[in-house]
């Protein structure tokens, strides 16, 4: 055989192995960023451990945000805003997604004789379990009216079958369960300048028994001029309109002002956040109306510990005269010994526009033509106004000035913040059974104390303190055998905490994983380094919906991740319960998770969140060693005795083997063929 044959032969086969080995070792080293962070009570009830991910390689762009997953065909359908569409997954294979195709809803003619238009961005997405998908698009412009379009995927292939028209800014879509309406949160937010200020909306929308797309006369909008004047229900925030921005007087203020963000479905209801107006709506879904506004209170700092300030030197909690407003962003709901709940994500987010604002920094109270704090406020903290107003004190805090100014407007008798910085637990009336407090601030500072309170672009110390702390920004419920656990994304320091919520007034921290490399400062400069951030939305997959659950897995858990553009998939590790396919299909979706336990017979509280106990469990904490030079660890503890990295186990462990064999067998015989060639 000429000697160049042999040369030719051999690099053929060599960079067939090395476009193949990077994919194989990639996915083992990436899946678990280095670092990641696992820090759990005592014996905790489950785990997470993270075995696949699926990478746009777009930083802070939005490109993966709420996450769905379609049991028929193993599928995961994951918003990608960068882009406008839907990225669709094939997650058979959780230690391997692979992207399919996408959903473009562009070009789709809509049932009022529109069409959607390119540009339309996708916010977000809903799948019924016959493999009708429908995607929430925001018009170009923002103000005008947005689109629902509906696909088949039920199919081998997809195909679009329509669009009808929805109210301003479509920003988040659900199923009822029976799968009989979609409700649609229609957020109506204003022009950037306040020029144009749409009404928020929900849209509830009756669906075609059949994988069809449903008819204009099917969309109905429930909107909010009911509640106007007199008919508001005190503690419902209305402010912020054009009357303050100075760009017209509204005919109706109150339905211009409510921003539906996300809604939940109980029955013949939806529950639907309004977060700047730190409320629920209470949508009947056969009249398609606003049934009752809920105000949802405050978080009162001064009786929960909080870091407030990233300008005090460390982690400082203390208490403060300061009420900070709930302000959800997701919802689920969850039915448990025959009650059902609410679960809220209690992000906070102010209005901060060109044309109007309404943050402030507590020392800037008494500025600028802003009146002063009243001196009854620094008195509850045994403190002067100047004492107070101090950067390492409350100074730097961001607070609302559209709230808290006494009757005579000569100074602000009560400081207001945004966000409850934690996860509630409430009855369909509104009352909160169960709040977690500032607990997810303590268990990060244990979990995680060298980035305590960290942005999510960089790895930073304390610098969320001043604003909203972690933000609690999307929330999932599952159940595993007899136990209903709630999953609780963390959008700045990044990680998912996990809670026992089987008795709701009494939940229970089970474990936090936060699957980031706090080793890489400027994430966007090392994106596959990085791990995980910015996670939007979660879903839990029970076992019994997988394809191939592996031993000891109880469930999947999928993160769409919007800051770093991952989708990550977990295996959720219990010996709960022993779920496989071919088990009972009426397993828990992500709505409305089976009956568990009944809650016992114990007072819950009522009202805003108060004193509660604090976690009786000890939480045990662990962190992957960090690289060293040569790609093992710099904790040599563990190395085997000729020393470098640990050695794979399981199927990487076996594909890896397979490689190297197949390299030596290939060399080989090209060692072989090459005597032969000088022959």
């Amino acid at each position: 055989m000429p000697r160049a044959l042999v040369s030719g032969l051999l690099t053929t086969a060599l960079v067939g192995i090395t476009a193949l080995a990077p994919a194989v070792t990639a996915h083992a080293a990436t899946a678990r960023a280095a670092g990641a962070i696992e820090h759990s009570a005592a014996d905790p009830a489950l785990t997470l451990d993270p075995v696949g991910v699926h990478r746009t390689g777009l930083f802070e762009e939005s490109a993966a945000e709420i996450v769905v997953h379609y049991a028929a065909q193993q599928q995961t359908l994951v918003v990608n805003a960068a882009a406008g569409t839907v990225n669709v997954l094939d997650s058979s294979d959780p230690a391997d997604p692979q992207q399919l195709f996408e959903l473009d809803s562009a070009g789709i003619a809509a049932a009022d004789g529109s069409t959607v238009p390119a540009g339309g961005v996708a916010n977000s997405v809903a799948v019924r379990e016959d493999g009708l998908a429908a995607i929430a698009v925001e018009h170009p412009t923002k103000t005008e009216a947005g689109w629902i379009s509906f696909f088949d995927l039920s199919g081998a292939k997809p195909a679009a079958l329509g669009a009808v028209r929805t109210g301003a800014l479509p920003d988040s879509i659900t199923f009822s369960p029976a799968g009989d309406f979609a409700v649609v949160a229609n957020e109506g937010e204003p022009a950037e300048d306040y020029s144009v200020d749409p009404e928020g909306s929900v849209g509830v929308i009756a669906l075609p028994d059949s994988v069809a797309a449903p008819e204009q006369d099917d969309v109905r909008l429930a909107g909010f001029r009911a509640f106007e004047g007199d008919a508001l229900p005190e503690g419902v925030r209305i402010f912020g309109g054009r009357e303050d921005a100075g760009t017209g007087t509204p005919e109706f203020p109150v339905a211009e002002n409510l921003e539906p963000e996300y809604a939940t479905v109980i029955g013949e209801r939806a529950y639907v956040s309004l977060q700047e107006a730190n409320a629920l709506a209470v949508v009947d879904l056969a009249s398609a109306s606003v049934e009752r506004l809920l105000p949802l209170g405050t978080q009162d700092l001064s009786a929960v510990d909080t870091d407030v300030s990233d300008r005090d030197g460390g982690i400082g909690f203390d208490t403060w005269p300061v009420q900070t407003f709930m302000m959800p962003d997701t919802l689920k709901s969850v039915s448990i010994g025959g009650s059902d709940y609410l679960l809220t994500a209690n992000e906070g987010d102010s209005r901060d526009w060109d044309g109007y604002s309404e943050e402030i920094r507590v020392k800037d109270f008494g500025t600028d033509g802003v009146a002063p704090l009243c001196e009854s406020v620094a008195a509850e903290a045994g403190m002067s106004i100047e004492e107070l107003q101090r950067d390492e004190g409350l100074g730097r805090l961001k607070a609302t000035a559209a709230n808290g100014l006494s009757a005579d407007g000569s100074c602000y008798e009560q400081i207001h913040g945004f966000g409850g910085r934690s996860f509630s637990i409430l009855d369909t009336d509104g009352a909160v059974v169960f709040d977690s407090r500032d607990e997810f601030e303590k268990i990060t500072a244990e979990a995680v104390p060298d980035f305590f309170n960290s942005d999510n672009t960089e790895s930073s110390f304390d610098d969320r303190s001043d604003d909203k702390g972690p933000e609690p920004e999307a929330i999932e419920v599952g159940s595993i055998g007899e136990k209903t656990f709630a999953f609780i994304g963390l959008e700045r320091v990044g990680g998912v905490m996990v809670y026992d919520i089987t008795r709701p007034d009494d939940a229970e921290f089970v474990t936090y994983f936060n699957n980031r490399n706090f080793g890489v400062e400027d994430l966007g400069a090392d994106l596959d380094a990085a791990g995980d951030s910015g996670p939007e939305s979660i879903v839990f997959v029970p076992a019994a919906q997988m394809e191939t659950p592996a031993e000891g897995v109880a469930g999947m858990l999928v993160i769409g991740n919007e800051v770093t553009g991952t989708t990550t998939f977990y295996h959720v590790k219990s010996d709960l319960a022993e779920d496989r396919p071919g088990d009972d299909p009426s397993a828990p979706g992500t709505e409305q998770p089976s009956t568990g336990p009944t809650p016992t017979d114990d007072p819950a509280p009522t009202g805003s969140p108060t004193d509660g106990a604090e976690p009786t469990a000890t939480p045990t904490s662990t962190q992957a060693p960090a690289p060293g030079p040569d790609g093992g660890s710099d904790d040599d503890s563990d190395d085997r005795a000729g020393g470098g990295p640990l050695p794979r186990t399981g199927t990487d462990a076996a594909i890896l083997a397979g490689i190297g064999a197949l390299l030596a067998a290939i060399g080989a015989a090209a060692v072989w063929l090459t005597r032969r060639a000088r022959c």
